[in-house]
């Protein structure tokens, strides 16, 4: 019987493992040919339109102090120009989650914090070296961070959506 068992849980341990490493993030190349925000851009892959959130950080939104800024950054940095995204899945609005890889290998989604265009989004990501851009940023004061008010954008859209209703 113990042997049984020893097979049962090798047996469970097998499936684990081969069901945990079939979850491989998906890579792709295209161009960006939109903008929405600064954590939202839309890339052509093959003549197919994929919109694409930036993983793992929360720009502020467009209406919202530095929004504008964060959009424009954005811009700057990937508009027209070919990118690499490692996708990590999909948000609950189907849009693409990963990470943007722009020509010379820089992170877009790290460029962002470390600007301070950009919040760690620490409800979705694990991301320390994200953390410590955001911290860095702040202490020196860059981008959204000169704002001692700056409002991160999950409690903005909270204070927009109770004012609506």
């Amino acid at each position: 019987m113990k042997n049984h068992a020893k097979h049962f849980l090798f047996f469970q341990l097998i499936i684990l493992i081969s069901w945990g490493s079939s979850v491989e993030a998906e890579i792709f190349s295209g161009k960006v040919i939109g903008v929405s925000d600064g954590d939202t851009i839309t890339v052509s892959v093959d003549g197919v339109s994929r919109k694409v959130r930036l993983s793992g950080i929360d720009c502020p939104e467009k209406s919202q102090a530095y929004g504008q800024q964060a959009k424009a950054f954005t811009a700057s940095k990937s508009f027209s120009k070919n990118v690499k995204v490692i996708a990590s899945g999909h948000d609950r609005y189907k849009r693409t989650l990963g990470e943007v890889l722009l020509g010379d290998g820089q992170s877009l989604n790290k460029l962002l914090l470390q600007n301070g265009y950009a919040w760690w989004y620490e409800r979705f990501s694990s991301d320390q070296e994200k953390r410590l851009l955001e911290l860095e940023a702040r202490k020196k004061k860059r981008g959204l961070w000169k704002d001692p008010k700056a409002a991160a954008p999950w409690d903005y859209r909270k204070s927009v959506k109770a004012r609506v209703h």
